[in-house]
């Protein structure tokens, strides 16, 4: 059963939101809270880029316009925040996982990726979740680029997992045969971080 609070549910009722959306221990909010370790990062477009690399037959490194060039998707998706807040029906726009996946081509071999983002943040995921249809490389979030707090210019969009796992400030994807555990990870947070099955922590 989905946990609402008083003032949330409040919200959550006026808005006609379907609580069987909303995943065990989570509330419903209409915000999205700015959460991260450390420090915001300033990024300039004219030095960023983007690798793809590890097991892949094609390794490539893209400026912010070539990566965009790829192509575009645009997506209505729910968001789920260790935290426990909840954000629905999100409208995202970016680079389509399978758009980088066609050209990098993994090799057979590959089980996991590793995000790998600014100031040496990393998140782990098993491939065949990277293959979901609705998991992207966002470059904008309710018709407006990215904030520097969300993740400017660049964040992995993975709906399926808790939102940690959506690192922010991305700079590159690795392909690797061997599981990787992330920065979150090493702080106890759970592997594989299903929000349907409150998959929160790992001990």
């Amino acid at each position: 059963m989905a946990l609402f609070r008083s003032s949330e549910d409040r919200k959550a009722r006026k808005a006609g939101v379907d609580e069987s959306r909303i995943p065990p221990g989570q509330y419903y909010t209409d915000k999205w809270p700015v959460l991260q370790a450390g420090s915001v990062p300033r990024v300039d477009l004219a030095t960023w880029d983007f690798r793809a690399f590890g097991l892949v037959r094609q390794p490539i490194r893209l400026s912010f316009d070539d990566l965009v060039a790829l192509g575009a998707q645009e997506q209505t998706s729910d968001i789920h925040c260790v935290t426990r807040w909840t954000k629905l029906d999100m409208p995202w726009k970016g680079v389509p996982m399978k758009a980088l996946l066609d050209v990098v081509q993994p090799l057979d071999s590959v089980r996991f990726v590793i995000a790998h983002a600014e100031q040496g943040y990393t998140a782990n995921l098993p491939i065949e979740v990277i293959r979901d249809d609705d998991v992207m490389l966002a470059y904008e979030a309710e018709g407006r680029p990215l904030t520097p707090e969300h993740g400017f210019p660049l964040r992995l969009l993975v709906p399926s997992r808790y939102f940690w796992k959506s690192a922010k400030w991305l700079r590159g994807i690795e392909f690797s045969d061997t599981d990787k555990p992330g920065f979150w990870e090493g702080y106890g947070y759970h592997n594989e971080a299903d929000p349907w099955r409150e998959e929160r922590y790992g001990f």
